[in-house]
């Protein structure tokens, strides 16, 4: 926001201290968390002291549900429960996105009465199980038979109402970033992943390349563009998620209220010229864009980025890792753990194992950079055993 634009009040935990604007802040209120019950009173207090809200932005896919309930709870205007779940329910998505003809997995809501039979009925083997609500992957399993699938229904005998499963994609996993504004794309981009978000879960590196621009392209940013329409986003950002199947054939996937995690923000900001969270929270509110379209940077190189996930077993505590700027001349920027610092497996994209930023000529150069970085880069850790 432009300085003494407008007045911003914060509710954050304390961890978000450090990167508010201080002086400028018309109130600063610290919460031990970020859940309704929390929020609503500290909230109602601040429109008391300083009216009532033109707008609340909650930028997190923890969060933006809460925030619109929030706006219902204080009368301010935005973003409606109803119109977020559709970006929060993986089965929600896929009924909206699925009624207007376009690909989805086949999928089954889960309820107390829900068997491995009538589940595989529905959808078929392989599967994938996973929270409709969750996020990064976590919770999710793949199930290749029924007697499995079984064994990982009864993990769950008092929520399975908070699951689904779905059809099993053979295929390579895009994801689609961008913003909307009246109901067509301020900015997009494509880009592929290297392994999967379930596979970071498990241990291994996660990386992603941006597509060249070309039929491919437009192909896939065409394909997000129809489920946006069909999810009815006028304005504001996403990070949508699709397969590509061996026969081209592009199937929705899944699609957040948000920009892209990891290291998506600083690739595009680096690239592009166009800063994700800022225009998030611009749209979100209802204000014009920071960058104009015309005016972001028209990119002729590639990028994408490298994660390697915190180290295993937990805890464990750095000993030595190697820097690979001067080895792989993609490598723009890296920041890796310094010896002494400790894992315990809540660091999510931010504090792991090591983040690698990349530039080249194309898609095959920059990809060829990540899977060297997977490749060469070396953490060498010390399990910490838990006190007996």
């Amino acid at each position: 926001m432009d300085s003494g634009s407008c007045r911003l009040a914060h509710i954050t935990l304390e961890c978000g201290l450090p990167v508010l604007d201080r002086e400028s802040a018309l109130d600063i209120v610290v919460v031990e968390d970020l859940d309704l019950a929390t929020l609503l009173p500290v909230a109602r207090r601040l429109a008391e002291r300083h009216g009532p809200f033109d707008g609340i932005v909650g930028p997190s896919e923890f969060d933006v549900l809460t925030t619109a309930r929030l706006r219902v709870a204080l009368g301010t205007p935005g973003w409606t429960p109803e119109f977020v779940t559709a970006f929060r329910d993986k089965t929600r998505m896929k009924d909206l996105v699925g009624a207007a003809g376009l690909r989805i997995p086949r999928f089954h809501r889960l309820d107390g009465h829900s068997t491995a039979a009538s589940v595989v009925a529905a959808v078929g083997l392989p599967l994938i199980l996973k929270p409709r609500t969750g996020w990064s992957s976590r919770g999710v399993v793949r199930v290749g038979d029924e007697r499995e699938l079984t064994a990982v229904l009864g993990e769950h005998p008092g929520d399975l109402g908070e699951f689904e499963c779905e059809e099993y994609i053979e295929g390579e996993v895009l994801h689609v970033d961008g913003i909307r504004r009246d109901g067509k794309f301020h900015f997009v981009s494509a880009s592929a992943y290297l392994n999967t978000c379930l596979d970071f879960t498990a241990g291994q590196p996660l990386g992603s390349v941006l597509l060249d621009p070309g039929p491919r392209l437009e192909r896939v940013t065409s394909f997000a563009g129809d489920c946006l329409d069909a999810l009815d986003l006028v304005d504001g950002p996403f990070h949508l998620e699709l397969f590509e199947t061996p026969q081209a054939e592009l199937v929705f996937l899944e699609v957040g209220l948000r920009p892209g995690g990891a290291e998506v923000p600083f690739v595009h900001r680096d690239l592009f010229g166009i800063d994700l969270y800022a225009e998030a929270f611009r749209a979100t509110l209802g204000l014009p864009p920071v960058t104009p379209a015309e005016e972001l940077s028209q990119v002729t190189v590639s990028g994408g980025w490298v994660s390697v996930p915190e180290p295993r077993p937990y805890p464990s505590t750095v000993l030595s890792r190697t820097s690979l700027r001067a080895e792989v001349p993609e490598v723009y920027a890296e920041e890796l753990p310094e010896p002494g610092t400790v894992f315990d497996g809540t660091g999510g994209y931010e504090h792991i194992g090591g983040r690698f930023r990349l530039r080249g000529t194309d898609q095959d150069a920059v990809r060829r950079a990540a899977l060297t970085v997977m490749d060469r880069y070396e953490l060498v850790t010390r399990h910490e055993p838990a006190a007996s």
